[in-house]
């Protein structure tokens, strides 16, 4: 048993910084859904492979909306995890990659993706009315 006066109480900025997900009000729960929705894990796994334009993302991303990939793009750079450059170009040229930050979080989705995949054939697959209607 521990006496009240020997436990060590953190300040709340160091409590915030280190998150707790299962809080309701946590900003751990945003960006673990920005990270792991389907587009954000898709497009930080296809930056792994390096700079992407959005069109090449597109094409790699079989299925994503032009309107999808765009928001989940803007959502990932203002997390920290993408990079978007613009170059002086006519016609304009956006080119993507990941930052460190973002490079860290795509090797551990990228597990899970490689993990689902080589499990594929002993999962139950019921497919979601979102994914049929594509």
């Amino acid at each position: 048993m521990t006496d009240k006066s020997t436990r060590q109480h953190s300040p709340l900025s160091a409590a915030l910084a280190a998150g707790n997900v299962f809080a309701s009000q946590c900003p751990s729960r945003i960006i673990l859904n920005h990270i792991t929705s389907r587009w954000g894990v898709l497009v930080l796994v296809a930056l792994l492979a390096g700079t992407h334009r959005f069109s090449e993302l597109r094409r790699k991303i079989n299925g994503v909306s032009e309107r999808m990939l765009a928001q989940t793009l803007q959502t990932l750079e203002a997390d920290g995890f993408v990079e978007r450059h613009s170059l002086p170009v006519v016609p304009p040229h956006v080119e993507y990659n990941l930052t460190p930050l973002g490079a860290e979080a795509a090797d551990k989705v990228r597990a899970l993706v490689d993990w689902i995949e080589n499990n594929l054939d002993k999962m139950n697959i019921v497919q979601d009315d979102d994914e049929a209607a594509e």
